[in-house]
């Protein structure tokens, strides 16, 4: 967590979906928390699960992973890609002494503004009532 008890949160966001829902959240002045650190990636399915431990490893108390929904990817299958590898990460994370609720993946399509706002909030709050990561 930082100096102001807000928990650092890394987010992969998909650069033809969910960082234009971002940017749609910025533009239309919806207002979530600026502890969100915004990595835009070509997509979801292409961000490696080592890097979402490095994260990790390198004191992030979150991660959030957004891309297209299902059926919607510029890549196809992309987005299905990353969803079994993420599935299988999550069930490591325990293993690592992370816990799951400390990762999350989510669909926002670029249109959906409001909703990226929403998710970051609530994820922002779910991180604060679960308070700062042990990092040994």
């Amino acid at each position: 967590m930082s100096a102001d008890n807000e928990p650092t949160i890394i987010g992969f966001l998909c650069n033809w979906c969910s960082y234009a829902g971002a940017d749609m959240a910025g533009t239309s002045r919806q207002a979530y928390p600026a502890n969100i650190r915004i990595i835009r990636v070509p997509c979801s399915g292409r961000v490696d699960p080592l890097l979402i431990v490095k994260c990790f490893e390198g004191g992030a108390d979150a991660v959030l992973v957004a891309g297209c929904h299902p059926g919607d990817c510029h890549y196809i299958e992309g987005n299905y890609y990353g969803r079994r590898r993420f599935a299988l990460l999550r069930e490591l994370l325990d293993f690592m002494g992370i816990e799951k609720e400390r990762f999350r993946i989510e669909w926002v399509s670029a249109s959906e503004g409001k909703r990226f706002a929403k998710i970051v909030s609530e994820f922002t709050e779910d991180m604060t009532k679960l308070g700062s990561r042990k990092v040994s």
